[in-house]
């Protein structure tokens, strides 16, 4: 498969606290790879990292073979980034409609293919995100990426907060852009779910690449040595 992502001793600081000391982690055409780990072992940094919101960084950030460590945020959404930041992050000032429009390109992905996957979006669509409930929020955050019609998707914390029947529907999209070959780097607390969408697992420890492996490789052992699990 080709190789879309591919992060190599990847280190990033807040301020003078080191934050990650040497992430390796890839992501081939196609694929959805779960990024596990405890709190605070380093997940959200290194997306923020990938997607440009973290500095100082060192290391290598390859997307499709172009280096990208250090861009500015916008250059890496053109590139082929599509961002669903954890808490949402929604303009909650504009419309359901505006939000899913103000960053869209030329793609795949359009509004009446949104809709179709998330249909509880559309009888909203001239209201403010604001107003939105948590789960639709989440719903608008996810197609505005898409909208993008990004090669790498971003999850991170994809039903952190969420009611069960939300949930399932947003492990329900996933299951959709999995069978559309979208390649997806994905974030989440629920370890079942994602082994079940996962193709491949990079587990992260104090800021550094644990483990590597497949969903079928990924014992019990290993899941309470790394997760508490």
């Amino acid at each position: 498969m080709t190789r879309l992502l591919d992060i190599q001793n990847l280190e990033a600081w807040y301020g003078p606290a080191q934050a990650l000391f040497g992430v390796d982690l890839d992501v081939a055409a196609g694929e959805v790879v779960a990024l596990m780990g405890r709190n605070g072992m380093g997940k959200t940094t290194t997306i923020r990292a990938l997607c440009g919101l973290m500095r100082p960084c060192r290391g290598t950030v390859l997307l499709e073979e172009q280096d990208v460590l250090g861009a500015q945020p916008h250059h890496i959404a053109r590139s082929g980034i599509g961002l669903v930041p954890e808490g949402r992050r929604c303009f909650a000032n504009l419309t359901v409609h505006e939000n899913l429009v103000v960053a869209a390109r030329r793609g795949a992905w359009d509004m009446p293919r949104i809709l179709e996957l998330f249909p509880a979006l559309e009888p909203h669509l001239s209201r403010d995100a604001s107003t939105l409930s948590g789960g639709e929020q989440q719903m608008l955050a996810i197609g505005r990426a898409l909208m993008t019609n990004p090669k790498l998707l971003v999850m991170d914390e994809a039903t952190e907060g969420l009611a069960p029947t939300v949930r399932r529907d947003i492990w329900r999209a996933i299951a959709i852009l999995k069978g559309t070959g979208q390649s997806i780097l994905l974030v989440d607390k629920v370890v079942g779910d994602l082994l079940a969408n996962a193709t491949r697992c990079v587990i992260l420890e104090k800021g550094r690449t644990a483990w590597r492996g497949s969903p079928a490789e990924l014992d019990d052992a290993t899941l309470h040595r790394y997760l508490g699990v």
